[in-house]
């Protein structure tokens, strides 16, 4: 300790006693001055370091480009290490000032060296979370999640942190603990059985690339469907669509099922699959004077002429009666309607032409036969994507009488209040 100070506390005893106070009690007054000095003093320098000192560091920083510097101001990180300016003065001066009573010495020193290793242990979690940050600013973080790995990281540094911290208090060697561990592994297994399961589903969604923060993911199983919005080594959270959040463990990315809506995002467009219902008793071939109407068709013109050619010369070619209709081949309202509907999409702006590509027939069903659109928009934002579907299938069911077809659909009560009519009419 400085000689001055040794000095001071040597006079402020002998002025107590020569107002008259006992031996003890001066003893005892002056301790308690002494340390509301300390105090004093560390409040002061805690004042200095964090309104004056760090105010400036922060400005000097907000004026650089460098969005480092944000991250450091925003995590923490210096005020954190400020915090060590007052602790390092009551650490280095209470001592001198308990020199009356060493028997408490131990106590009061252990305690301050609990808050310094806990002061520390604070400042480390701040330098991660600026690591951590500077990460998140790289293009990579986007297909490469680390807060899992990050968070294992500070629960193994502060259970270091808490194993020193108890030895300090109780005056053992962090050894002790660290050999008392085998025994204590299966508790630990126990309590840490989700951050431990948590962690290793991490490891092998990282190395799989099986889910990143951003992608829109569906696991019915936990009621989930939406963007994820926050993965840890513990939980996964995503926001469904309609704005509710859904939490589940983060060791069921392994253990269950699910769909990362990620690769349609990448592709470059949305699956539209949806299929028309024909009546099959509007079925039938086409006459000649439907196929003239047809063609008058634009986007049909071309390929009713090219197929009428090709029928006929199949036909001719094997002597076929075309007076009865069902010998050789011919076209049928429904096919021709099919190659409208193809036709029709692709010449459609907003819909993906090199990628796959279907307008067929499905299995006949008691409800008709239907006729599937299989096809890739381009646009992929959910609201953009339906009004596109929506506007591609009004066009069709509009279109549909015009071929001589009949959408399917279960009677109503208007069809029986109708076919009652023409019965009365009857």
């Amino acid at each position: 300790m400085n000689p001055t100070a040794v000095q001071l506390t040597i006079r402020l005893k002998e002025w107590l006693l020569s107002i008259g106070i006992g031996e003890e009690n001066a003893e005892l007054l002056k301790t308690l001055i002494v340390i509301t000095a300390i105090l004093l003093l560390a409040w002061v320098a805690n004042y200095v370091v964090k309104k004056i000192l760090l105010v400036q560091v922060r400005r000097f920083l907000r004026k650089s480009e460098k969005s480092w510097n944000a991250i450091i101001i925003e995590k923490k990180l210096l005020r954190r290490i400020a915090n060590f300016a007052p602790a390092l003065i009551i650490y280095n001066t209470i001592p001198f000032a308990l020199e009356s009573y060493p028997e408490v010495i131990p106590a009061i020193h252990a305690i301050i060296s609990s808050v310094m290793v806990l002061l520390g242990l604070l400042a480390l979690d701040a330098f991660i979370n600026v690591l951590h940050g500077i990460y998140n600013t790289f293009p990579m973080s986007r297909e490469k999640n680390i807060k899992g790995f990050v968070q294992v990281l500070k629960i193994f540094i502060f259970f270091l942190g808490g194993i020193i911290i108890l030895s300090i208090i109780i005056g053992r060697s962090p050894l002790v603990f660290f050999g008392g561990l085998g025994a204590m592994s299966a508790v630990l297994m126990l309590v840490f059985k989700d951050t431990i399961l948590g962690f290793v589903a991490g490891i092998q969604a990282s190395a799989n690339n099986l889910v990143r923060v951003g992608d829109w993911i569906e696991m019915p199983s936990r009621n989930a469907d939406g963007p994820v919005i926050d993965i840890t080594v513990n939980t996964v959270k995503v926001q469904n669509w309609d704005k509710t959040i859904s939490s589940f463990p983060a060791y069921a990315l392994i253990s269950e099922s699910f769909i990362n809506w990620r690769g349609m995002e990448e592709s470059g467009g949305r699956r539209i699959k949806r299929s028309v219902y024909i009546d099959l008793k509007s079925v039938r071939f086409c006459s000649e004077e439907m196929l003239e109407k047809f063609k008058k068709i634009q986007i049909l013109h071309d390929y009713i002429e090219r197929k009428e050619n090709e029928l006929k010369e199949y036909n001719e070619k094997h002597g076929i009666d075309e007076e009865v209709l069902v010998n050789g081949r011919r076209q049928t309202n429904l096919g021709v309607f099919r190659q409208y509907i193809t036709q029709y999409l692709r010449r459609h702006p907003k819909i993906h032409n090199d990628m796959t590509f279907l307008v067929r027939h499905l299995q006949p069903t008691e409800r008709g036969v239907p006729i599937e659109i299989f096809v890739f928009s381009k646009e992929q934002a959910w609201p953009v994507y339906e009004s596109l579907q929506a506007d591609i299938f009004d066009h069709i069911f509009a279109v549909v009488p015009e071929f001589g077809l009949r959408v399917f659909q279960n009677p109503t009560g208007d069809d029986f209040r109708k076919l009652g009519g023409v019965e009365e009419n009857r």
